[in-house]
């Protein structure tokens, strides 16, 4: 992929497919390393898919016969020199702590670093597709934060889907705020 945000959005993606309620979607950056923690409360996987879920030629899915999401975030994370750990608890042998934990580690300074590419586009996209599931997103970069929290907007919205148009130009318009101060730019 040619930027991060698709492989967030992909990997949320499919958090929604298995069931998640609220999918976290942790960015922790310094000068030199990325980190993305994507966390959900969905179904999770068994032992057996878990296994399998890191060959592109495995998938649980019967439209195609390849699964490149998780493969693809690894093998990116792991050309800069970093890794890529994903667990899973699933909710028949995890009834009350079920879900998948997926984390990969960027050398910001390697040559082959994918960059993070627009992060805002990827969560207005999940909003607008998922206006019912609710999304925690954080990124930390040198001492600050942005940050969006659907659980917080419901609450503020009193019954307005999260999915209409002045909502999801109100989130994106409140992410880029958030970016600019960010990267100081």
């Amino acid at each position: 992929m040619k930027e991060l945000s698709l492989n967030i959005l992909d990997i949320t993606e499919n958090s929604v497919k298995a069931g998640a309620t609220l999918t976290s979607i942790i960015i922790d950056e310094t000068a030199d390393q990325l980190t993305i923690t994507i966390t959900d409360d969905g179904c999770g996987m068994s032992e057996e898919i878990l296994k399998g879920v890191e060959d592109p030629f495995y998938t649980t899915r019967t439209t195609r016969k390849v699964g490149l999401g998780i493969p693809l975030l690894k093998m990116a994370a792991e050309m800069t020199s970093g890794n890529f750990k994903i667990s899973s608890k699933s909710k028949e042998q995890y009834p009350n702590s079920h879900g998948t934990v997926v984390k990969a580690v960027f050398n910001k300074n390697h040559l082959d670093f994918t960059p993070l590419g627009d992060v805002t586009a990827t969560l207005t996209t999940l909003i607008q597709g998922h206006p019912d599931t609710d999304f925690l997103f954080v990124h930390n970069f040198d001492g600050r934060q942005a940050e969006l929290d659907t659980r917080q907007m419901r609450e503020m919205l009193d019954g307005i889907p999260l999915n209409s148009y002045e909502v999801i130009k109100w989130a994106e318009e409140y992410l880029n705020e958030q970016y600019q101060s960010l990267y100081d730019i």
